[in-house]
Formats: structure tokens, C-alpha cells, sequence
């Protein structure tokens, strides 16, 4: 099986062993200056809330309903998307459902067969979904919202603090074997690097979770130096425009965000690799010889394979000698402009939540249900969403505005 691409592909060293880079993207949650003061008046008036400028974020995790990222302003809400005309969105958004496409049976199919069939969902996936299902829906049929510069510059900096630990090379990519191989030299490299250095960044994971593969790249995995806990402290770094933490919901999000690691790596670390429902589930070949630039750079980094089944030797090895990741996981915000740290959410895992935000994120990937809106409360997050003129609940997220500006108009 045969890749599309041939180019070479980026790939990060750490004393000379070899770490290739996260093939999705790094989720930022950020906004510039004036999408967060568009943000905070609607927040305002949608709640009588304002977000504070300093201090922890300690909020418990069953305020239900999270988010991924603000990325456009409200004048973009009535821009169509590219790649659709009006009325075929239109109809498209009145069709219940929103998918006619079907198998070869007649069967529909549901959005994780049509779009992430061939790579799993990703832990980003997950919190889009938990921020709106709407919103997730028409990305994946519409194609993705725009790259902000905001959101660039987050991703520099990201890029920034992972060069801090590896340096990157490059090696030719021919097959999807080379890619999946390269993914697991990652994780052992990194996990390797945790061991012996304390810290590690951009570490790559995936997981057989609810019945489906599910992927994910964690900011920052950290050892404690002190006391006998060796347990590994999961970090997620959200950078900042402004001069604030984000609102709830975001902060809400990030947890999540944190909560989906933690409870992938604890499934992964000590347990033993479905290795036949992976080659099966992705079509595999597990000795398919891997390319000569892989085969070369993974024996300078101590692991010597000629094919993915050997590579996944090594990565069940690896996962065998990590313990459970720590139960406290740590959220820190830094501002763009100078990376000082605004503040840190530290708070305490809880699996039952998270197990039940994801199984609820999967009725809509597998076609369980339609689409559902955010709660009512938080329908100002229409007023930032590319898809605010097309979509059917605008009527009623301006009806719950008007009524929450009366509301404030009135008191006293």
C-alpha cells in the first residue's frame, strides 16, 4: 500500500534517535484582540459575566458543553463558506441528517466512516465536537474554517518549545506502513527521552477507546522530581492574544482536552496492543518492508526493524515500562506577545465525566443522532461561527441575545 506523496517528510532527533513530526494539527484555542472583546460583550450579555484577568480557573468539570476554538469574528458569520453555493447549503442544513451519502448496501454512513476512516478521530475531533456538533458537522462537510494569524503565531510557538528538546531532520515517506511506523517511533522516542531527561513534548498517542481509534498529540509530559510519585504529569499550553483567561466554556474545553490524554494514556501504558484489529482495521501489511531512510534512522535511534510489526515490538515494550499518568493534569496559559504565564488550572482527572463527553461525542460520529445546538446559554458562540447565517438555530440565538439585553436593560 502505497502513499500519494513521496516528499520527505519532518521528523525531530533527540541524541540521535529519531521523532517524527505529529501529522495534525496542534490545537490552539485563541483570538485576536477584537474576537475576544466581541467575546467578552457577548458573554456579558448572554450571562453577566466577565472574564477574569488573573488568578486559577477552578471549575468543576459537569458544566456540560465545552469548546475548541473562537476563530472568527461576527462579521464572518455571514460569509458563506468557500466550496458551496447558498442554496445548496441551505438545502443542505433543511435535509435532516445532512449525509445522503451511502454504502454499498444502501446503508448511510455515518461521519467517522466518510471522513476518519482511514486515519481515526483525533482528540481535537473530540472537543470541536463537544463545542458544537453543528458547527463539526459543517466543517467536515464544508471544509475547514480559515487559519487565523493568531492561530499561526500559536502554533509558532508551539513549534518553539518542542525545539527546545528535539531537533528535526528530514526522511522519505512511500508508504501509509512508514507513516503509522514513524507514529509509534515517536511515542518510543519520546516516552524514552521522559525516562531519562524528566521531560518530553509533542508526544504522539493512540488508542483503541469505545470501539474506535483515537489519536492525539500531548503538549508536554512531565516526570516529578521530587518525593516517590513517578507518575507523568500531562501539560496542555494554550497561548493567548489578550491579556485575560479565556471563558468558561474554553477553560472547560481544555480540561477535556487534557481529560482524553490522560484517559488514552492509562488505556495504552502497561496493557498489550491490539496489534491484529490495528493491521486489520487500517489495512496493513505488518511486513511490509519499511523505506530505507525510516529503516536507517530508527536503528541510529536503538531500534533496528525492517517492518512495522517489529516497530510495534519496540512501542509494546515501552508501553509495558510506563506507569498511569497522574491524576492532578495542568492547564497553563501564556500570552503571545511576551509567553509570561497568565495563569494555571490545575485540577483532578475525572473518568466517569470524560468517559460519558465522549461516548455522547460519538452518537453524532457514528450517526446515532442529529446534530444537536450548545445549550441555550452558551448560544453566543453563534454570533463567532462562520456558519451563523445558514444554520436553522440563528433565529434562536437571536431571540436568547435580545432577550438577555433586555434583561440587563431592566435591572437595577
Amino acid at each position: 500500500m502505497t502513499d500519494s506523496s513521496s516528499e520527505p517528510a519532518p521528523y525531530k532527533v533527540h541524541e540521535n534517535r529519531i521523532h517524527a513530526t505529529p501529522p495534525e494539527e496542534i490545537p490552539i484555542e485563541i483570538v485576536s484582540d477584537d474576537e475576544m472583546a466581541l467575546l467578552e460583550n457577548a458573554l456579558a450579555a448572554a450571562a453577566g459575566a466577565r472574564v477574569s484577568l488573573a488568578g486559577k480557573a477552578l471549575f468543576p468539570p459537569g458544566f456540560h458543553r465545552n469548546v475548541r476554538s473562537i476563530k472568527t469574528i461576527s462579521a464572518l458569520s455571514k460569509r458563506r463558506p468557500s466550496g458551496g453555493s447558498e442554496t445548496d447549503f441551505e438545502d443542505f442544513v433543511n435535509c435532516h441528517g445532512g449525509s445522503t451519502e451511502k454504502d454499498g448496501n444502501g446503508e448511510a454512513r455515518s461521519f467517522l466512516d466518510r471522513f476518519r476512516r482511514k486515519k481515526g478521530l483525533s482528540v481535537t475531533d473530540i472537543t470541536s465536537t463537544e463545542w458544537c456538533e453543528k458547527q463539526m458537522k459543517f466543517d467536515l462537510l464544508f471544509g475547514k474554517r480559515r487559519t487565523t494569524k493568531a492561530m499561526k503565531a500559536g502554533s509558532a510557538r508551539h513549534e518553539k518549545l518542542e525545539q527546545e528538546v528535539v531537533r528535526k531532520v528530514k526522511v522519505h515517506v512511500i508508504s501509509v506502513e512508514d507513516r503509522w511506523a514513524t507514529r509509534f517511533m515517536n511515542f518510543i522516542i519520546g516516552a524514552h527521552q521522559l525516562l531519562l531527561d524528566g521531560l518530553t513534548r509533542e508526544l504522539p498517542i493512540i488508542c483503541f477507546l469505545e470501539g474506535i481509534w483515537m489519536v492525539g498529540v500531548i503538549d508536554e509530559v512531565r516526570m516529578p522530581v521530587c518525593g516517590t510519585e513517578r507518575n507523568p504529569i500531562l501539560v496542555d499550553i494554550k497561548t493567548r492574544v489578550r491579556n485575560s483567561l479565556p471563558a468558561e466554556p474554553q477553560r472547560r474545553n481544555g480540561r477535556f482536552q487534557l481529560m482524553c490524554y490522560k484517559h488514552m494514556w492509562d488505556k495504552s501504558v502497561g496493557k498489550k496492543f491490539p496489534t491484529k484489529q490495528f493491521f486489520d482495521y487500517y489495512k496493513l501489511n505488518p511486513r511490509h518492508i519499511l523505506s530505507e531512510d525510516i529503516r536507517e534512522n530508527a536503528a541510529n535511534a536503538g531500534l533496528p526493524a525492517e517492518n512495522l510489526d517489529e516497530i510495534l515490538t519496540y512501542y509494546r515494550n515501552t508501553c509495558s515500562m510506563l506507569p498511569v499518568a497522574d491524576s492532578q493534569l495542568l492547564l497553563r496559559y501564556e500570552l503571545q506577545k511576551d509567553h509570561s504565564v497568565l495563569g494555571e488550572d490545575q485540577f483532578a482527572y475525572d473518568q466517569d465525566w470524560v468517559e460519558d463527553e465522549i461516548r455522547t461525542c460519538l452518537e453524532f460520529w457514528h450517526g446515532e443522532r442529529e446534530a444537536t445546538y450548545p445549550p441555550e446559554q452558551e448560544r453566543w458562540k453563534c454570533s463567532f461561527c462562520e456558519y451563523a447565517s445558514v444554520c436553522p438555530v440563528r433565529d434562536i440565538g437571536d431571540a436568547t441575545t435580545s432577550q438577555s439585553v433586555d434583561s440587563r436593560q431592566g435591572s437595577t
